[in-house]
């Protein structure tokens, strides 16, 4: 990629992306953000560090995941709160809370107390019965859109144990012997099921990479070890990975929790993107393990009346301290001028 001088008329704003969610604006910058984002992924320097905004992502009605959770945004009217909930895509029931934005599996009666009995409980679903075609005519536009196109997976391997169990039951699992086993048989067929998926997004969405969904930790700590991880864990991750890497996707995972202990396993799973909550401590895995994988950086929140003096100090310093580029700038939240500022800055550091 040509590197380029920054100049003031790239923050000039052109109009706005399609998306999938809130209005993003579209600037004037040498190249799209997709762009920037195939360079960045391949290890190349990006003419500016990538942001969360470099991005859209579709989460289709089709998958009633989506649905029961909540969450599904495409170029559809958003879900309202009465349609939100009812039965994912295994059969399991949940209810949506509007009060938190979000939804639970319906408590009091978990499908599976013991995982060996899974196969004659638990039906896998299949891709092909889902609508692809009418939703990729509805969601066209975002095929081209410059900024980089994601399918996003939202309960992953240890949340749909979760679905299935309950909290303690999926945490015990993990670490019985005597349904160890089962867990992996479990697992693998997961596994294949997810990268069946996938593959239905690349063929009719377009897309170019893939964000899995599944929280390994709490507030103050993973929900398992280590060693869990990398026995129960590790090698269906990898497996659904290794796929996307095939395919010539990149592959980020949504862990939410103060995981910095499981860093290693997910360096293992090859996955390329960990943005992580604020409570980890970003800086001191930057210096441990930016070299092996693309760690989210957040912003400060600045209070309104910050003087533009103390933004653009502390934009220079973020741009020096992370010049090699390898990070992705978490911006959800973040007033516009700070994202001018960090976009500025990282420009001059990074592009010419």
């Amino acid at each position: 990629m040509e590197r380029v001088s920054y100049s003031d008329n790239e923050l000039k704003i052109v109009g706005n992306y399609v998306s999938t969610g809130a209005p993003v604006p579209r600037y004037n910058t040498p190249v799209t953000p997709r762009e920037n984002i195939n360079h960045w992924i391949r290890g190349e320097k990006p003419l500016w560090f990538p942001t969360t905004n470099d991005f859209v992502f579709i989460t289709p009605r089709i998958i009633a995941d989506n649905v029961a959770r909540g969450f599904a945004f495409e170029c559809l009217p958003p879900l309202t709160a009465e349609e939100s909930g009812g039965p994912d895509m295994f059969g399991t029931e949940w209810v949506y809370v509007p009060q938190v934005g979000g939804s639970m599996v319906k408590p009091g009666n978990p499908r599976l107390s013991d995982v060996n009995d899974w196969r004659g409980v638990i039906t896998i679903p299949d891709p092909d019965t889902f609508d692809w075609e009418g939703s990729a005519k509805i969601n066209a536009s975002l095929r081209d859109s410059g900024r980089s196109f994601q399918g996003m997976l939202l309960t992953g391997m240890f949340e749909r144990l979760i679905s299935f169990m309950d909290f303690e039951g999926a945490a015990l699992a993990l670490i019985d012997e005597e349904q160890q086993e089962a867990v992996h048989d479990l697992f693998g067929e997961l596994a294949d099921f997810n990268i069946r998926l996938i593959d239905k997004h690349i063929e009719y969405y377009g897309i170019e990479g893939i964000t899995f969904h599944d929280d390994w930790g709490s507030q103050r700590a993973p929900f398992f070890s280590l060693a869990t991880a990398r026995e129960m864990l590790v090698p269906y991750i990898r497996r659904i990975a290794d796929h996307c890497h095939e395919k010539g996707l990149w592959f980020q995972i949504h862990s939410c929790g103060k995981n910095e202990l499981l860093v290693p396993a997910y360096i293992e799973a090859h996955v390329d993107i960990w943005c992580g909550q604020s409570m980890n401590d970003k800086e001191k895995l930057y210096g441990q393990y930016g070299d092996q994988i693309f760690l989210g950086m957040d912003l400060p929140a600045f209070p309104e009346g910050t003087p533009d003096e103390e933004i653009d100090a502390f934009a220079a310093d973020f741009a020096r301290k992370y010049r090699k580029g390898n990070i992705l700038v978490n911006v959800r939240g973040v007033r516009r001028e700070i994202v001018e500022a960090v976009y500025r800055h990282s420009r001059t550091v990074l592009g010419g």
